[in-house]
């Protein structure tokens, strides 16, 4: 509807303009509205994607801490338990018994010439089922030489009967030899007397330790 020409009345006038400012304030009020629900709406999106992240990041770092602390807890038990086990100090072999043990005497050769000088060896073995320590030294070993298994001609410890003592320990089954060399000549006990060439004979040698006998093993001297 076209309006007259000419000026309007001052009444319609500030009307009007009142409501075209009305429209321009509900205008802005609906923009302002708009963009602070996007920018809200951007916001609460990237803070749920931050924190999501932060969450999917930080789960490997505590499982990865927790297995540190304990594998570093499993390796100090470890240690701590092998050094308790090294500390504990291992118990004393208790002393052989005559049945513990098992002797043996061998010769080198069934059959020697006078004036030869006879090798012979012992063989002395843990028969237990536990380890045990015996004095091994000259004084309650030794080896006797006889002839014609009746006669007495030299024994290892008539020069030595006091010797040093050599405490060892035999594990169960274990072994130890000796060897040594008769120079086929006499002894007395207390190394008395005088050294004589011995005779051509049938000879046996009996091993001892203390009241342990070997079996007798023969041999012979010839002439």
């Amino acid at each position: 509807m076209l309006e007259p020409n000419g000026p309007l009345p001052p009444e319609i006038y500030w009307r009007r303009r009142a409501l075209a400012i009305g429209v321009i304030i509900v205008a802005l009020a609906i923009v302002v509205w708009l963009v602070t629900l996007v920018a809200r709406g951007g916001d609460s999106s990237g803070s749920s994607a931050a924190a999501s992240s932060t969450t999917v990041a930080s789960t490997p770092q505590i499982s990865s801490a927790t297995s540190s602390a304990a594998a570093s807890s499993s390796v100090t038990s470890t240690s701590a338990a092998a050094s308790t086990t090294s500390a504990v100090p291992e118990p004393a072999a208790q002393p052989c018994s005559d049945q513990s043990l098992a002797l043996k005497v061998t010769v080198n050769q069934p059959t020697y010439r006078v004036g030869d000088q006879p090798g012979f060896g012992t063989v002395i073995t843990n028969i237990s089922t536990a380890a045990c320590s015996r004095d091994l030294g000259a004084g309650p070993q030794f080896l006797v030489f006889t002839l014609d298994g009746q006669r007495r001609l030299w024994a290892s410890n008539d020069c030595t009967p006091d010797g040093p003592p050599e405490v060892k320990t035999l594990k169960a089954g274990e072994q130890l030899s000796y060897k040594g060399t008769w120079f086929g000549t006499t002894s007395q006990p207390q190394c008395a007397g005088e050294r004589l060439p011995v005779p051509a004979g049938a000879y046996m040698v009996v091993a001892q330790l203390g009241s342990i006998r070997s079996a007798a093993e023969p041999f012979n001297l010839a002439d």
